[in-house]
This record gives structure tokens, sequence and C-alpha cells, in this order.
């Protein structure tokens, strides 16, 4: 199993949060349902963040 930085672990905790409470989008704009979409999500804005995130 991959580790996740602590900041990784809350950038994915406040995405899946946004995406229960119907406000996550995705890139085309579109409302995120998916659980593994939210995460995707979150691992993606931790990367650009500079935490430490395994390749995708």
């Amino acid at each position: 199993m991959a580790k996740y930085s602590k900041k990784a672990q809350e950038k994915v905790g406040e995405t899946m949060h946004e995406m229960k409470e119907g406000k996550l989008k995705s890139g085309s704009g579109k409302k995120v349902t998916s659980k593994k979409q939210a995460v995707a999500i979150g691992l993606s804005e931790a990367r650009k963040e500079g935490a430490k995130v395994p390749k995708k």
C-alpha cells in the first residue's frame, strides 16, 4: 500500500467532504459523484501543492 503524506491525506479528506456536500466539480465542470474520482482529484491537488504523493 502506498504511503501518503499528512498533507495529502488532509487534501483527500477535504475533497471527499466537498463531494459528499455536492460541491466538488471535475475539470469539465460536471459534478463528481464517484469516490474514486474524488480521491484522484485530491491526490492531484496535493501533488500540485508539493505534497509527498506516489506517481500516477
